[in-house]
């Protein structure tokens, strides 16, 4: 085509140029004009694929949850447990720190995309069997919705802090001794649903609040 871009490749372009923007200035500085100044083709080169502005975040959420749905389930079947699937949580929103912010902003998306919903819904999928996988490891989980939710909204909430500096600016990262983010989720979702990695206490300033279950 005229723009230098095969039809598939200019839709990757686009969602690719997208989560540069966003990661860079943020959602809302997000423009179909400005996507296509960026990659030199013309302005209606990124509407004639996505529509609008609103189809270009419903495609990069689509995208994001297939990949953290896809990690989850590959972590899962490697063996990995639900404090595993917690860890790799947050390892997916620092690796994809654009697509993490437009995939939790409802504001910015369409309720009714198929593609998006069907996407999301795999993602929580996974996250649901990660709760269904403490009973198979002997842990007694009494109320697994309840569980499902802490669990979340721990490593969700690491991953926020993390992502918009807050972890740093309050000092709390400076607690932990190398301030690792992965070994800060573990640590942190440990106390919910597993043990502590070995040797994972020691030189901190403040003591692990409630007590870790036996390994």
């Amino acid at each position: 085509m005229a723009d230098g871009y095969h039809h598939g490749n200019l839709r990757a372009a686009v969602l690719e140029k997208a989560a540069e923007v966003i990661g860079r200035e943020g959602p809302h500085a997000l423009s179909l004009r400005s996507l296509a100044v960026g990659l030199g083709v013309s302005h209606t080169a990124p509407r004639h694929h996505f529509g609008s502005r609103e189809g270009v975040l419903n495609a990069l959420a689509t995208e994001g949850f297939r990949e953290l749905a896809d990690r989850l389930r590959a972590g899962r079947e490697s063996g990995g447990d639900f404090l595993d699937t917690g860890v790799e949580y947050v390892r997916f929103a620092t690796d994809r720190p654009a697509h993490f912010d437009v995939m939790f902003t409802p504001g910015l998306l369409s309720a009714d995309d198929e593609e998006l919903n069907a996407a999301r819904t795999a993602a929580f999928d996974e996250l649901r069997t990660g709760v269904g996988s403490l009973a198979e490891e002997g842990r007694e989980v009494e109320d697994a919705a309840a569980a499902l939710v802490a669990g979340w909204s721990i490593v969700h909430g690491v991953a926020t802090l993390a992502l918009t500096g807050n972890l740093d600016r309050s000092g709390l990262r400076s607690l932990f001794e190398d301030g690792d983010l992965l070994a800060i989720t573990r640590r942190s979702a440990g106390l919910l649903f597993g043990p502590r990695t070995p040797g994972s206490s020691g030189g901190d300033r403040i003591p692990e609040s409630g007590s870790p279950r036996p390994e």
